[in-house]
């Protein structure tokens, strides 16, 4: 009774033993989400995807006046750089594709 006791009790510790080795060896819910948990995501190059461009760019483009030309080209360069400055205006250093973005003119491309 007492061997067959032990030998549960054994059995028991090594499977505890290897959900701690599975657990310790997963990546943590911190890990997984990348860029998703920090203030950064979307803002810097390549964090976003390419259907989260419309939201972002609604966002950027809110404040001004000119939402058509706003959008279009804020669509058009999230679709390149992969990313929208944080804001409705600046922060363009956080992402320097759309910050470096020119037109023919050498005037920025991106809003």
């Amino acid at each position: 009774m007492a061997k067959s006791l032990v030998i549960v009790m054994l059995c028991f510790l090594l499977v505890l033993a290897l959900l701690g080795e599975i657990q310790a060896s997963s990546p943590s819910q911190k890990q997984r989400q990348g860029n998703h948990g920090n203030g950064m995501y979307g803002a810097t190059q390549g964090s976003l995807r390419p259907q989260e461009c419309g939201p972002r760019c609604t966002q950027r483009c809110s404040a001004t006046a000119y939402k058509k030309p706003c959008m279009f080209f804020c669509q058009k360069c999230c679709a390149k750089c992969l990313c929208v400055p944080p804001g409705t205006y600046g922060n363009k250093q956080s992402c320097p594709c759309y910050n470096n973005w020119k037109t023919k003119r050498g005037g920025p491309k991106c809003p």
